[in-house]
């Protein structure tokens, strides 16, 4: 193979990041993002945890982060100007980017509003022929606003974003924007990080950038006391000594400080089903209860239903001072049945924390056909084994796709923890 040709291929296999700071604050805002300029952060969430959400530039000047506790924000910044959150909008905003991203034939994977990654490989051929040809479709598609890293892994991706000036604030010529690590080239708004250069880019950052997968969230602080900063000396360190010292998640956290991560998830195409009613002034008590009801009705006749019934659903609210509300509920057993759809959403209809203007039903899920026989067998394994196929697809429903998994045993008398059993996926099938 050439040399020309090798190269081509390590490239194919780059991932792609398209990220939005601060997404959420910015869709909370709407037309009021001059107030970018000043100290703002998103609300708690109402009947939520008492964090702040997304926060400004200023803010953070103040030492003011998403995640702490509204009365230390507070305290830290008086002038802090919190504004309510609306995580219904931001679903439909980045729903309507992943849906542009789609459109150019990314098959996207999406954990949270905000960052989206997928795999140049394959678009290179209808996008010009190379990566830049896919990342010029891809601002074409966006637009201003977004910041691109390319790398060969997710992790490396997301960091190479992160160091990405955007269109709106400099050009090329401009001159601003962070200082890039080694192995790393701007162009316009996205910074390339050549294979052979990932785990040389990566060496200086900071293990902070570990905090980014929700998985790692607590790992970042330990290092830090144990005087392991950036990446590259984390990388150093031997894989043994910190499976014993840290198990999957530190032998996580080396993978990616040495440019390798696990395989991209893209998501499912979506089957939007959403049901939505304008409600009278002051709406509650049996008001809400009758409104939910029609909601379900609209639902189940919907000819996107086909027949099936449903496993989850989200419920959404518009308040009448501003923001949104929203909930999802995922049915013990996926059903059809309005009576017990509207049993289990009643309960959520309680959270309800502030008059409302409107409320919407959405489909998250669907189970199977609603004239499923199965629980008339008269075998009773096979009825336990359809149970517990249901239940085993209810909690990766819930939580992911790996919520729900079984231990293998594979040496039972080794002294490394890590090493005497693994993890597989639970087989769903009745």
């Amino acid at each position: 193979m050439h040399a020309a040709d090798l190269d081509a291929n390590i490239r194919s296999t780059m991932v792609i990041c398209i990220l939005y700071p601060r997404f959420e604050l910015l869709a909370a805002l709407g037309d009021r993002r001059a107030l970018l300029s000043e100290p703002a952060a998103l609300a708690p969430e109402a009947g939520r945890e008492q964090v702040v959400g997304e926060v400004s530039a200023p803010a953070e000047a103040f030492g003011v982060v998403r995640g702490m506790r509204l009365g230390e924000a507070m305290s830290r910044c008086p002038g802090l100007r919190l504004v309510p959150p609306d995580p219904e909008g931001v679903r439909s905003l980045w729903g309507a980017v992943l849906d542009r991203l789609e459109g150019i034939g990314a098959e996207v994977e999406s954990d949270h509003a905000g960052a989206a990654f997928f795999l140049a490989g394959g678009l290179e051929g209808i996008h010009g022929g190379d990566l830049a040809g896919v990342l010029a479709a891809a601002r074409r598609a966006l637009g201003a606003g977004a910041r691109f890293g390319a790398a060969p892994s997710r992790f490396a991706s997301h960091a190479a974003a992160l160091q990405a000036r955007s269109r709106r604030r400099g050009g090329p010529g401009s001159g601003r924007g962070p200082a890039l690590g080694p192995g790393a080239a701007r162009s316009l708004n996205a910074v390339v990080i050549d294979p052979p250069n990932a785990r040389d880019f990566l060496a200086p950052l900071p293990v902070g950038l570990l905090r980014t997968r929700p998985e790692l969230q607590a790992l970042p602080d330990v290092l830090e006391r144990l005087g392991i900063r950036t990446l590259g000396e984390l990388a150093a360190l031997p894989s043994r000594a910190v499976a014993e010292r840290f198990g999957h998640p530190g032998l996580l956290a080396l993978d990616l400080s040495r440019g390798r991560d696990t395989a991209l998830e893209p998501r499912r195409p979506s089957e939007p089903v959403v049901e939505r009613l304008d409600l009278p002034e002051a709406a509650s008590g049996q008001q809400l209860e009758r409104a939910l009801e029609l909601l379900i009705a609209r639902v189940l006749a919907r000819r996107e239903r086909r027949g099936r019934s449903l496993r989850a659903l989200a419920v959404s609210a518009r308040f009448v001072a501003g923001g949104t509300w929203r909930t999802a509920v995922t049915l013990r057993h996926a059903s059809a049945d309005p009576a017990r759809i509207r049993l289990v959403l009643a309960q959520k209809l309680a959270e309800l924390p502030a008059p409302s203007e409107s409320l919407a039903l959405e489909v998250e899920a669907f189970g199977p056909p609603a004239q499923d026989q199965g629980r008339l067998l008269d075998e009773a394994d096979s009825v336990r084994r359809s149970r517990l196929g249901e239940a085993v697809r209810q909690a990766r429903q819930a939580a992911g796709g790996d919520a729900a998994l079984r231990v293998l045993d594979v040496d039972p008398d080794s002294r490394i923890p890590e090493r005497r059993a693994v993890l597989a996926p639970f087989p769903d099938a009745s």
